[in-house]
């Protein structure tokens, strides 16, 4: 693990972020060592959702990284969306009086200007 200010800790597991008590208790509860990558890879997934469920904080999708021994890398972005959206979308009945049609709003004119910026332009300051 690598902490914020830099400084380390060798870990056989960790967590972060405001999610991380849910998904500790998982990792607690279900790691053992020399776990083969399938299930180590599912035991992450768990800990990820423990999270997102049990936190307002957290985010609602689940990426996924394994990074190997033998340096081959696998990401998978979208890995497990907890709660499909659309269902949920479909489900909402709005009243037609919140819907505004296109044209509603009048458009009285448009400009378009293009700007030039230089590094010369710019100052750089230390904060």
């Amino acid at each position: 693990q690598i902490y914020p200010y830099g400084s380390t800790g060798k870990l056989p597991y960790t967590t972060m972020g405001s999610g991380s008590l849910a998904a500790m208790s998982v990792f607690e509860q279900g790691w053992r060592e020399d776990m083969p990558e399938n299930e180590a890879l599912e035991l992450v997934r768990r800990s990820i959702l423990a999270g997102v469920f049990n936190d307002l904080g957290s985010g609602s999708n689940c990426d996924t990284c394994v990074i190997r021994m033998d340096g081959t890398v696998s990401y998978n972005r979208g890995d497990v969306t907890p709660n499909p959206v659309q269902p949920l979308r479909d489900a909402i009945r709005h009243s037609s009086k919140l819907s505004i049609s296109a044209g509603t709003t009048a458009v009285l004119s448009t400009k378009n200007q293009r700007f030039a910026v230089t590094l010369a332009d710019v100052d750089v300051v230390e904060a």
